[in-house]
Formats: structure tokens, C-alpha cells, sequence
């Protein structure tokens, strides 16, 4: 049977590498079988208690699984418009019309479809976030978290498209907000909430004062983008409001953070919980791997050979540094018995040939990009037997992203990126990675070490920003303008408004 089993799956891989298609399908069975070192970002799952409170709040929070871990939203866009994350065209597959394209080289427009999603679905968090709280059912600490749900998705929209609408009751619309009076509405929210909210680690899918005032931390830490008023010393003490606390701590392993069974990891602080059957929505392996690498992990449909990792990110790591072998699936791939997995379709002009390889090196990025070509996102490890839909629990904040926030602030409130607070936080993260602590640091270094250890964590564009580096060249993107560092206001937002939205400046 695990013959036929095969011989059906390479039958599949060989003939229908079309174009992605999103198949809603849900099929049941699952296998399970041992860790292969051979294929990195292979893991298992075990059986773990997923359920979410029956506390009414369900319906709030569950609208953050919408766009932040499969494509076409806003993990999209934010990681293919930043220097670690591209979609190639690889003949006649995900042109998708050019604007993956357009995303990547900074050239994106106001009708682009994957900013009028991410719009509608913030905003469609932020009313149920105003319905619940308008009804006042849920007691003090349940409107505490929703009001602190609520600046989550309000910060989303204000770091990409600046000035918003603050609306907070149901079926009253309010004036397009300056981003000042966005980051202080949010900030309010925050500060209002955090005492009602629980001191300890929240209930499974929710947020205590952790995850507010990491979230607080991290507006802080860009108060100087959104306002051009620095908040070092603030964003210091936020994060020293979670390492303090004594309820989060660093995993052991950088892996364990991210796999299939990583209900409750220590370092979690606020997570979206994603589950094949009843929380869906996170596709990660279907929108990296290559067709064939269905075999692989014997994936109950074909993945879509979408996404990869820029070389020069994938570079920026040391070899031995084990966020290297977690992050990304790289070389040749094989079946889990270790036979080579073909592409019968590859290009004549790929050195290797049918068998497939992945390699960081990409050729180019349209029209004509090679198929087996970029290093593939493993962070989010995958199970043997999984369907399209994957358990792993996505990390909105965890301590070692706070751990890099105070770090970050504490070099910049003391002008000294070497300064020995500094050394000693970043050096608390390379340690696990297993490599040689820093001496001394440069805020160029800083920078390629949180993205080294916040990859797929959908930061990135922020701190791009953040360094004065989002405007410069990188691998097929020319420099871009300013204005780039907001998105423009959806087009069918404006048409729908009648005047009470207007456009930012340069769109």
C-alpha cells in the first residue's frame, strides 16, 4: 500500500504542475512517521489540546487568522514587499497579473487587490472587536482584551496605510485620522486596558498584559516613524513590563517555537492559534514548496511553488547557526524513503535538471524564473501527512522578540549600538542559535540580526522602515520613493467613502 501510495503521488506531482489553485478540500486521514534529518523543516504533531475559551470573544479574535499566515493578504504583502520574502514568475505561474511583481519592486497602485483584503479584514476584526464591546457582556477583563484585540488590528492599519478612520461604535462612521492621532488612539486603548487585563500567561488564543504591552513596546519602538517623537526610554519599559513579569522566558529551542505542537511554548506571549480542522488558515507549505514536494512530507494536496527567501537574506546567516537550518528548506529534496523528487517539466536551462534542488541562488525574477530556484520557508515546520491547512499556532509577540525591542532601544536611547545591555540581550538569542556571541555590534549588524531571528515573523517592512532602509535597491527592486513607506489608501475604500477618505500623498 505505501507503494501505491507513492507510485499515485508521483503520478500527480509529474502531470499537474499547473498554476497554484487554492483547493478548499478538506481530507481527513493523516500519516505519521518518523523525524527525517535528511529534509529540514520536517516535524511532527502531536495530539494537543487546541480548544479556544467559551468566553464570547471567539468571534473577534478568530478574524486574525484571516490573511496572517496564508496568501493574498496581509502577511503577504508585507513580507513580498520586504528584502527577505519574493514570489517569482516562473513562466505561467503566479504572474497572477503582475502584482506580486509590482509588491517586489515597489510599484504597487491603489487598486492592488491584496491591500483593499488587508483594509476590509482589519476593519472586519475591529466591528466585531466594537459589536462586543458595545453589548458589554463579556465583563471587564473581556473588554480589556478586546480593546487591546481592537489596537492590534488599528496598528496594522495605521504602520501600513497611515491615516484611518477610528471607528469604534458600531454603525457610526468617524473622520480620516492623522497617523499621530492613529499611534495616540492606540496608545490609549493600550494603557486603558492593561489593568484589567490578567497578569499571567492568557487563555489559549488570547492576550493578558503580556501581549498589550508587547504590543505597546513595539508602537514605542516606532514612535519616532509614526510621530517624529523617539519613545526609547518607553518602549524599555514596556518590555521590561513582560522580561519582568517572570511568566515568559526563551525556549530552549528556536525550532520548538514554531512547530506543529507548539500549543503553549514558554515563549509565546500572544499567538493566532491556527489547527487543520477547526481553525484554518495557515498554508505555509503550500505557498513554498514545489509541486513534487508533495512526496516530501506526503501532503494530502500538491503545494503551489510560490514563495522563497532573497539570497542574500538567506546569506546574511551564519553557517552552524541553527535559525539557518530551521528557517529554510534548501538542496536537493527527496521522498521520505530518500529518492530524488522529479520535475518532469523543469527548464532544459536549469544545470539540475529534473531532479529537484532547491537553490538559494534565484535567476531571475520574471518572466522566466526557475522552478526549483530559492531557498523554500521552513520556520513554520511541517508534518508528515498534512493537509493544506497546518497546526502550527502563529507567534504575534514572543520573548525574544521583546528581548530585541529593548535591546534596539537601549542602543539608540544611549547612542552606542555596542552598549553592554545591548551585547548582552542580542547575545541571549545567538547563544541558542549556537553561535559566537558579538563583542561589538553596528546598528547594520543589529538590523541583520533581529531580521536573522524575526524571519516569517511579518516584521520585517517594519523595520525596514525603521533603519532608513526600506527606500534602497535590493535583488530586482530599483530604490524606491518615500511615499513607499505607506501603502495608498484602497481605491474601492475611497470610491465607497464619498468623500471622507483621501488618498496619501504621492498615490
Amino acid at each position: 500500500m505505501k507503494n501505491i501510495f507513492k507510485i499515485t503521488l508521483m503520478f500527480v506531482s509529474l502531470f499537474l504542475v499547473g498554476a497554484c489553485t487554492n483547493l478548499e478540500e478538506e481530507l481527513k486521514d493523516t500519516f505519521t512517521e518518523d523525524f527525517d534529518p535528511i529534509n529540514p523543516g520536517l516535524g511532527q504533531s502531536e495530539n494537543v489540546n487546541k480548544a479556544t475559551p467559551a468566553d464570547g470573544l471567539g468571534g473577534a479574535f478568530q478574524r486574525l487568522r484571516n490573511g496572517s499566515a496564508n496568501h493574498g493578504n496581509y502577511f503577504s504583502v508585507v513580507e513580498i514587499s520586504s528584502d527577505e520574502a519574493v514570489i517569482t514568475q516562473k513562466g505561467g505561474d503566479w504572474f497572477d497579473g503582475g502584482i506580486w511583481l509590482d509588491m517586489h519592486r515597489h510599484v504597487w497602485q491603489s487598486t492592488h487587490p491584496a491591500l483593499n483584503g488587508m483594509w476590509n479584514d482589519n476593519y472586519g476584526g475591529i466591528s466585531e472587536c466594537n459589536r462586543l464591546i458595545q453589548e458589554n457582556t463579556v465583563g471587564a477583563e473581556g473588554i480589556a482584551q478586546l480593546r487591546t484585540l481592537r489596537a492590534l488590528y488599528y496598528w496594522r492599519l495605521m504602520d501600513a496605510f497611515g491615516r484611518i478612520k477610528l471607528v469604534t461604535v458600531p454603525g457610526v462612521d468617524a473622520p480620516q485620522a492623522t497617523r499621530v492621532q492613529a499611534f495616540e488612539f492606540i496608545e490609549s486603548e493600550l494603557l486603558a486596558a492593561i489593568p484589567n487585563l490578567i497578569d499571567g500567561r492568557p487563555a489559549y488564543g488570547r492576550v493578558s498584559k503580556g501581549g498589550a504591552y508587547s504590543l505597546l513596546a513595539r508602537l514605542y519602538l516606532n514612535a519616532e516613524v509614526y510621530t517624529g517623537t523617539p519613545r526609547w526610554q518607553d518602549a524599555i519599559d514596556a518590555a521590561d513590563a513582560v522580561i519582568n513579569s517572570g511568566f515568559y522566558s526563551l525556549s530552549d529551542s528556536y525550532a520548538a517555537v514554531f512547530a506543529p505542537d507548539n500549543v503553549e511554548n514558554v515563549e509565546h506571549i500572544w499567538v493566532i492559534p491556527y489547527d487543520e480542522a477547526t481553525a484554518t488558515g495557515m498554508n505555509f507549505a503550500q505557498m513554498t514548496l514545489h509541486y513534487p514536494s508533495q512526496l516530501t512530507y506526503r501532503l494530502q494536496q500538491q503545494p503551489w511553488n510560490g514563495y522563497s527567501t532573497l539570497e542574500e537574506f538567506y546569506n546574511s546567516y551564519e553557517n552552524g547557526d541553527a535559525r539557518k537550518a530551521n528557517n529554510f528548506i534548501v538542496g536537493p529534496q527527496t521522498d521520505l524513503d530518500g529518492n530524488p523528487i522529479l520535475d518532469l517539466a523543469f527548464d532544459p536551462a536549469d544545470a539540475d535538471g529534473a531532479a529537484i534542488n532547491y537553490t538559494p541562488a534565484i535567476n531571475e525574477l520574471a518572466p522566466s524564473g526557475s522552478r526549483q530556484a530559492g531557498a523554500r520557508l521552513g520556520k513554520y515546520s511541517f508534518k508528515v501527512g498534512q493537509l493544506p491547512e497546518m497546526d502550527n499556532d502563529y507567534t504575534l509577540f514572543r520573548y525574544g522578540q521583546v528581548l530585541l525591542i529593548k535591546a534596539e532601544a537601549i542602543a539608540r536611547l544611549n547612542g552606542n549600538w555596542s552598549d553592554p545591555g545591548t551585547l548582552a540581550l542580542v547575545n541571549q538569542l545567538r547563544s541558542r542559535a549556537g553561535v559566537a556571541a558579538f563583542s561589538s555590534m553596528t546598528e547594520d549588524q543589529f538590523l541583520a540580526e533581529r531580521g536573522r531571528e524575526m524571519f516569517q515573523e511579518s516584521i520585517r517592512r517594519t523595520d525596514l522602515i525603521r533603519f532608513n532602509k526600506w527606500g534602497i535597491a535590493w535583488w530586482e527592486k530599483p530604490a524606491s520613493a518615500a511615499f513607499r513607506t505607506i501603502f495608498p489608501i484602497p481605491n474601492d475604500q475611497i470610491q465607497a467613502a464619498a468623500g471622507t477618505l483621501t488618498q496619501n500623498a504621492g498615490y
